[in-house]
């Protein structure tokens, strides 16, 4: 069973995750295709947004808002979010979260959106 990328991309919009994501708020428009939604969430600028109606304390990081498909802007938005997820666990369980640090730019889930295109 050979399963392409948009296929694979489509069963992760569907995922409960995402299906969560989205009880947040708006989270694309129906116009948009799925790679563009996909890109959507991936740059955390949305994922911080949760992260803030979760816990609304204030942060001294600011994300960046035109990630425009920087990697390093997109993994400083992710690392932020992670950050204030164990900053929020610390508070809320007093306990510690230990994560490994991940290098994200190494190997990235799906292709670049030229490759997408070939298939």
């Amino acid at each position: 069973m050979d399963v392409t990328v948009s296929e694979l991309l489509e069963l992760f919009l569907q995922s409960p995750l995402v299906t969560w994501v989205k009880t947040f708020g708006p989270f694309g428009s129906s116009n948009q295709d799925n790679l563009t939604m996909y890109m959507d969430l991936v740059d955390g600028i949305f994922l911080n947004q949760i992260m803030l109606q979760i816990d609304p304390r204030p942060t001294n990081q600011r994300i960046n808002k035109h990630v425009n498909n920087d990697v390093n802007l997109r993994i400083q938005n992710l690392t932020i979010l992670v950050r204030n997820i164990k900053t929020y666990y610390q508070f809320l369980f007093f306990a510690i979260v230990v994560v490994p640090y991940i290098q994200l730019h190494i190997r990235p889930f799906f292709p670049p959106p030229n490759i997408i295109a070939q298939t």
